[in-house]
């Protein structure tokens, strides 16, 4: 049978060891399904319940993969259902490639069904390459340049294959004028910067007598490098969001996530430092950096357009995380004064100490401090976690602590809902050998996870280790979204759009044949994380939990507390008071008072 389009496309991500396509079928991609059917369904077409969830997968699967994620969809609706999670992959840097159908070339410029200037579309979420195959010659040239622009540029990038070309017998380009031949080899590279500005990044570090580290995603690459740079210079060493599983917890120096979700000696390291290294990170909010003027400062970052950005920076290293490192290492001093590690390393404690205490205070009816803080000691030294966007990611960040070859993500930048169930889906698929779990607020449930169900339902027979637990905080409200109106506005918590149905989660992953158990009480919860990652498939584990428990930002003072205590309580003065003590006695002492003092006396914890 003569070769068609579609069969050699398919053929030419077989080439690039594209192992799965994450997409939902239409008519607008028919030639590609029924090439699929030819090639024995390689490479394998997953099935998404929407075609947003399929670009979730495709992130996911990047994420935890390190290769390109490849995600297909028909013309017009389709297409445009994709665009939430490829922005998801441009924010967070990640290489995806999107396979678009297209209505036919004879119907285009006609207002035809389904017809939608595609182009257009995508120019700003696929802006480093984005073409329409409009005749055969085109391939393989277009595809190539799409995956490895996508590797390239850590970017997604989308290729626009109308539905008469993808039918259409396929004959490569010739050695002629204007035919653009493609290759298929794509050898490793490393950029590093020079020895001069190595040097003078050196002179900055060795000078430091506070040295704090901040790591993302960019460094995870670099976790022995960065341990031992921290080694060397006594710093501590924090982690944005995205870079959570850069490094692991159990060193003594690293105090965990910062930022509003982050950690009180992640707030501490960063307020009190005089010397700053970024490695891997464009951390967006520079009021949890050190003060301007208090603190020198070297950036390490392998994309020349994000590098010098959020800090003012004296030396910006263009280089890969790893090989720069490599290069500076042997022109650092070992700090021998330890005093600034040994107060890093007692502030991680304290703070250790104040959320063990703040995940046992009693709750109406469970802590969903408490559920995170007991799935950590429970946790494979192997699994992948995922968070969504809401008051759930504050305990993620704050309760699991990284270890062994644990990994994590969630939707750091877009910071998008309804990403942790696709996103440990496309997991399972990089990893099927590893557990992988997601961790949902009931909002994002209902706004597609559940949908998802049905998805890891299907493919649980196709992961050598089936397990994908989905915990979920049931507390029947949009709760980050309330406590940020609560916080910021001075606002109660509005009740039309903030109250969400209670939905048992648990039922219906039941009636899918998963595991299903639902937790209405505290002594419930560590059984019920242990019986979920002991089953033998997906299971849905979900917690009622209270939603009045604070997301407190770790440089949070009484003045802020009383005025949330005061919005959620509005218009019932008589129990302001009350308020007020019960929100400072969840905080115990990791708050500063008004004066910057702690309110047990203890010193600034």
């Amino acid at each position: 049978m003569t070769e068609k389009v579609a069969d050699h496309i398919l053929a030419r991500l077989r080439e690039w060891d594209v192992a799965h396509v994450f997409g939902y079928p239409g008519d607008g991609i028919n030639g590609l399904l029924a090439a699929w059917g030819r090639a024995g369904d390689e490479p394998r077409f997953v099935q998404a319940r929407h075609e947003e969830m399929a670009a979730f997968q495709a992130v996911g699967y990047a994420k935890f993969s390190g290769r390109a994620g490849v995600c297909v969809a028909t013309s017009g609706p389709g297409a445009i259902h994709l665009l939430n999670g490829l922005y998801d992959a441009k924010l967070d840097h990640v290489p995806v490639v999107a396979i678009v159908g297209q209505t036919h070339r004879s119907a285009m410029g006609g207002s035809y069904q389904q017809e939608v200037d595609l182009h257009t579309l995508f120019k700003d979420v696929a802006s480093d390459f984005v073409e329409t195959v409009t005749v055969p010659e085109q391939l393989p040239n277009v595809l190539d340049r799409a995956v490895r622009t996508a590797y390239a540029r850590r970017a997604p990038t989308a290729v626009i294959i109308p539905g008469d070309v993808q039918e259409l017998d396929y004959s490569p380009p010739g050695h002629a004028f204007k035919m653009v031949p493609s290759s298929l080899d794509r050898s490793g590279w490393e950029s590093v910067p020079s020895q001069e500005s190595l040097e003078r990044a050196a002179e900055i570090l060795n000078a430091g007598d506070k040295v704090a580290v901040l790591v993302g995603q960019g460094a995870a690459g670099a976790r022995a490098e960065v341990a031992e740079v921290a080694d060397l210079l006594g710093a501590g060493v924090a982690k944005a969001l995205l870079g959570m599983d850069v490094l692991s917890d159990e060193l003594p120096g690293v105090t965990g996530p910062v930022g509003l979700l982050g950690s009180r000696p992640s707030y501490e390291l960063m307020r009190d430092c005089d010397t700053l290294l970024t490695v891997g990170s464009s951390f967006p909010y520079s009021q949890f950096l050190p003060g301007f003027g208090k603190a020198r400062a070297v950036q390490i970052d392998i994309d020349p357009h994000m590098i010098g950005m959020r800090y003012p920076y004296e030396v910006n290293l263009v280089g890969d995380a790893r090989a720069t490192l490599r290069r500076l290492l042997p022109l650092l001093r070992r700090n021998t004064a330890r005093d600034w590690y040994d107060e890093t390393c007692a502030a991680v404690e304290r703070w250790r100490e104040v959320m063990r205490r703040r995940a046992q205070l009693s709750a109406d009816p469970i802590n969903p401090e408490y559920v995170a803080h007991s799935l950590d000691p429970l946790l494979p030294d192997n699994a992948i976690l995922t968070a969504d966007s809401g008051s759930a990611t504050n305990w993620y960040a704050r309760h699991i602590r990284f270890r062994g070859t644990m990994r994590g993500s969630l939707s750091g930048t877009l910071a998008t809902m309804g990403c942790a169930v696709p996103y440990a889906i496309g997991a399972k698929f990089a990893q099927p050998d590893r557990p992988a779990i997601a961790l949902v607020g009931d909002g994002a449930m209902q706004m597609n996870g559940m949908a998802e169900l049905i998805t890891a339902a299907k493919y649980r027979d196709a992961w050598d280790d089936p397990r994908l637990v989905v915990g979920v905080w049931n507390n029947q409200d949009l709760n980050q979204v309330t406590w940020e109106m609560r916080a910021m506005g001075g606002a109660p918590q509005f009740l039309p759009s903030q109250s969400v149905p209670d939905v048992s989660y648990a039922a219906f992953a039941a009636s899918l044949g998963l595991t299903g158990i639902r937790v209405e009480k505290p002594d419930g919860v560590e059984p019920a994380w242990r019986e979920a990652l002991a089953a033998e498939g997906p299971a849905v584990v979900e917690f009622l939990t209270d939603p009045s428990v604070p997301p407190i930002p770790p440089h949070a003072t009484w003045e802020q507390l009383e005025a949330t205590a005061a919005s959620l309580l509005k218009g019932d003065p008589d129990r302001v008071d009350v308020a007020i003590q019960g929100l400072k006695a969840k905080a115990q002492e990791f708050l500063p008072g008004p004066s910057g003092e702690s309110p047990t006396g203890g010193g600034d914890s």
